[in-house]
């Protein structure tokens, strides 16, 4: 791999000229009347009474995936446009545009859907047989039976339609809100003006002093904006609560169980080992708080490096040692991770103006992806790298299958990313040239464990209490920030001497309006991956074949079905999810020896 690499990502060679592209524009107009042809299409056909007149379904079908891969590379492309440039105008308005034709095909794909609910059961199974339909079958199968439990076409189509100004426009909103948050920092005795995303990388510096300064305008900046905040979050989860009321749902986690296509026992039986295993996490927490010279941790502890080892790791250093220790588990996932890089795929710019977070975006029709983040040279960074990374490697290995069998949902999408972060960070672990950076590296690793076991159990928490309390009526900021700070406490055990109550209004994920609940399915990825992981060493290195078939499986079966075919696992049971935690106290153990 040549180096020095780029930092910042081409998105010139999807479309030319940014937000003011004349062929993006092009693009979109193409792509309208195409969604606005398959509308009325769909609107036309009839259920078929026999086997023959299936295929008109074939045809809708063909030009519904179609539709639905260009509007997925258009969303991406726009949503890389205002990542990158948080004051790009003219992306907003762009998103908005595609919201409105994400509508249409959404209302288009629910007609599609009350045709298949109507279509008679002994000709459906007929046309499920067909060689061009069997592929996409257990797709087809859920859309039929999701149609079911839904409003009228009708009505589902009027919620779309509003969803648009209303619920998307909400979420829009946020992005609004957090271009304008500015922290100040004290940087060589000057004060300078910080993006969310550039402040928050300064909440994990090695100097306590400067965590705390920084946490405290953090705080002060969210309190700022929390009203705002608070109004955008109660009217998202307003429009769900009366949303799912009218479909007839009673329990709100019905729809995210459905979209990760997961049971309750599941969920609840992997909270369950995790509840089990906090204890140990608890004397980590506990240590750490004694190795930094305090009595208890505050939350900007949380993720302070423990030590001296304050290496900065060059962008450079970091792709090499991603493309070496990927190609220690797959060949295939190396030559992927080097083609993004040598491409420009990822925007990794530290600089103003920027989004905060870190995220993969897939572009079917070109068959490539795009990577954000904001690199800093930790070793954190280089794990978000590997992270983000692997989510692209995910959609990689599934370019060449249907459109309706790349959908897969974010809790094994998170199994992917999560997989390449812990093949990266044992390597770094097991490289380490001394002691000090050894256990530099472990700490950096054991942190993810506590993210994954205690903080996104406190955004579910905090999640479903709020859904909770949202039932009968708006939950001020206030209330808002006395319920994230219990669930903090809950989910940390109280080890904590402090917790973050605006972590509600900081953290995007509560406003992303794809899916309900953006933070269970991490914790599942983390655990499904771990136990992939050993199985993988169980395997003797000759699993990678098998993990591509795994991921490539994802977009057509439950994870009950994933986890029986290519791990014999049975995931409503206790046996797998404390197989997987093991290697998160396994590393806690070493750590405890090591600063013994």
């Amino acid at each position: 791999m040549k180096t020095p690499l780029q930092q910042t990502w081409d998105l010139e060679s999807i479309f030319s000229g940014g937000s003011a592209s004349p062929a993006f524009a092009d693009y979109l107009n193409a792509l309208e009347a195409d969604i606005k042809r398959l509308l009325t299409e769909v609107k036309a056909a009839k259920a078929p009474q026999t086997l023959p007149e299936t295929e008109h379904l074939d045809g809708v079908l063909e030009l519904l995936q179609d539709c639905g891969s260009r509007i997925s590379q258009a969303t991406a492309f726009v949503e890389c446009l205002g990542a990158q440039n948080q004051d790009d105008k003219e992306a907003v308005r762009l998103g908005s545009r595609i919201n409105s034709l994400r509508a249409l095909l959404e209302t288009a794909r629910t007609v599609y859907q009350n045709l298949l609910r109507m279509t008679d059961d002994d000709i459906w199974a007929l046309w499920l047989k067909r060689d061009n339909i069997k592929p996409v079958a257990f797709v087809l199968n859920e859309s039929r039976e999701e149609a079911r439990e839904k409003m009228a076409p009708e009505l589902e189509s009027l919620a779309l339609d509003l969803a648009v100004d209303g619920y998307h426009g909400w979420g829009a909103f946020y992005d609004t809100i957090v271009s304008k948050v500015s922290i100040p920092v004290e940087e060589n005795g000057n004060v300078v003006q910080l993006s969310a995303g550039q402040a928050a990388n300064k909440l994990h510096h090695a100097d306590r002093s400067v965590r705390e300064k920084v946490f405290a305008e953090w705080e002060k900046a969210w309190t700022d904006v929390e009203d705002y905040c608070a109004d955008t979050l109660n009217h998202l989860g307003g429009f769900r609560l009366k949303l799912y009321e009218n479909r007839g749902w009673g329990d709100v986690l019905k729809e995210p169980l459905s979209i990760n296509r997961m049971s309750k026992e599941t969920l609840d039986m992997m909270w369950q080992v995790i509840v089990e295993t906090k204890p140990v996490l608890v004397k980590y927490l506990e240590r750490k708080a004694k190795l930094l010279g305090v009595e208890r941790l505050s939350w900007h502890d949380i993720e302070a490096p423990v030590g001296d080892s304050s290496e900065h790791i060059s962008y450079d250093k970091a792709a090499v040692t991603i493309v070496e220790q990927f190609a220690k588990f797959s060949p295939d996932m190396a030559a992927f991770a080097e083609m993004a890089f040598e491409k420009s795929w990822i925007e990794a710019e530290d600089r103003p103006g920027k989004r905060p977070g870190g995220f993969c975006t897939s572009l079917p029709v070109s068959k490539e992806t795009r990577i954000f983040m904001t690199y800093a040279g930790t070793a954190s960074n280089v794990s978000t790298l590997a992270h983000e990374l692997g989510h692209g490697y995910h959609q990689h290995v599934m370019d060449e299958l249907p459109e309706l069998n790349q959908n897969y949902a974010m809790n094994v999408a998170e199994t992917a990313s999560t997989l390449a972060e812990l093949i990266v960070s044992d390597a770094l672990v097991e490289a380490a040239a001394s002691e000090q950076d050894k256990l530099a590296l472990l700490e950096d690793k054991i942190q993810r464990s506590v993210a994954f076991f205690m903080n996104i159990h406190a955004r579910f928490l905090f999640e479903t209490r709020f859904y909770e309390q949202r039932k009968s009526g708006i939950v001020g900021a206030k209330q808002l920030c006395e319920l994230m700070a219990e669930a903090q406490k809950e989910a940390y055990c109280g080890v904590l001497a402090d917790v973050h109550p605006h972590f509600w209004a900081s953290k995007l994920h509560f406003y992303i309006t794809d899916v309900p609940f953006y933070n269970f399915p991490y914790t599942f990825g983390y655990m499904f991956s771990a136990g992939i992981y050993a199985y993988a060493q169980k395997s003797g290195g000759n699993f990678a074949n098998e993990y591509d078939e795994l991921l490539r499986d994802t977009g057509r079966m439950t994870v009950e079905d994933l986890a029986s075919k290519h791990l014999g696992s049975d995931l409503t049971k206790p046996d797998f999810w404390r197989g997987a935690a093991e290697l998160a106290v396994k590393d806690i153990e070493l750590f405890l020896s090591m600063t013994e």
